[in-house]
């Protein structure tokens, strides 16, 4: 097998000890082209990470080495491989009910207000900031119908935005495998979910009903915002921290004015809101801030 002129270069100048040649030049072009696209900060402690979740993409396109693979995403033409390439770079951790906690607050604590506004004919939003494949939105749409039963007849809706566009595809088509719902109660799961086999497990699909309360979009959080309305409760939990100090005290101050007056921001635990937005938000319970009176 002949090898590249890439693969035939000192080992020695890789990063990482694998079937492609990944120097630091090849790392520092991929980590600046995340940071310009997705606000997502890398560091070489990361090289491996990088290389793991890229090299599949190097196979497909038939690419002999990452410097071949930074020259085709560099391409001012080549969105859908840069964003194939933020895909997979991007960690999509979720689960129903993630921080139980939050979803308690926003039943017990928030809902009341907006469920009375809501009934006297007004208009609550609510937004998944980071949705990844649906799990986080749902879960707040379960928790507002617990709360407002008729929530789905009322202007009630949840936008659920993520990067990923695949991510978004498996938002809008709302199905899950058995494990993914079991932190979901049983009676819940047997409310708003419709079961179904595959030939390798059960199939838990979102209701009619949940799914209308919930509009899927694709949006990065470092580029244009396009909505007009503000939101009564922002969740963006466990996004930040990918992110590098400047960029998440932009997003924080972002938030602010995006939330109505008195609304909430819930965020991951082990996260903090940094930047001139700590002027505007208090403390309202566990990692959970709202938007101060009369700012």
């Amino acid at each position: 097998m002949t090898q590249s002129s890439d693969a035939r270069r000192g080992r020695s100048e890789g990063l990482v000890d694998g079937e492609f040649l990944l120097t630091s030049d090849d790392f520092r072009k991929i980590a600046e082209i995340l940071h310009s696209h997705a606000g997502i900060a890398l560091h070489e402690g990361k090289a491996a990470l990088v290389y793991s979740r890229l090299a599949k993409r190097l196979r497909s396109l038939g690419l002999r080495s990452f410097r071949e693979y930074c020259a085709l995403v560099e391409d001012a033409g080549a969105l859908d491989e840069r964003q194939a390439m933020m895909a997979a770079l991007t960690t999509n951790v979720t689960r129903f009910f993630r921080e139980p906690h939050h979803f308690d607050h926003l039943r017990d604590q928030v809902m009341p207000e907006l469920a009375a506004r809501a009934r006297a004919g007004g208009r609550v939003r609510l937004w998944s900031a980071a949705c990844s494949n649906g799990q986080e939105p749902y879960s707040m749409a379960i928790t507002v119908l617990s709360a407002l039963p008729e929530a789905s007849r009322l202007d009630v809706k949840i936008l659920a935005t993520d990067i990923d566009p695949n991510m978004i595809a498996e938002g809008k088509v709302g199905c899950y495998r058995e494990d993914s719902v079991s932190p979901v109660p049983l009676d819940l799961r047997r409310r708003w979910f419709e079961k179904t086999s595959a030939a390798d497990g059960k199939i838990w699909s979102v209701n009619q009903e949940l799914r209308d309360m919930v509009a899927f979009r694709e949006l990065n959080l470092i580029g244009d915002w396009p909505m007009r309305g503000r939101f009564d409760v922002i969740f963006c939990r466990n996004v930040v921290i990918y992110f590098d100090e400047p960029t998440q005290e932009r997003i924080w101050s972002r938030f602010v004015p995006a939330l109505n007056p008195g609304g909430t921001l819930y965020i991951g635990h082990s996260e903090r809101v940094s930047g001139p937005a700590t002027n505007l938000l208090e403390t309202s319970g566990l990692t959970t801030y709202r938007v101060r009176a009369g700012r």
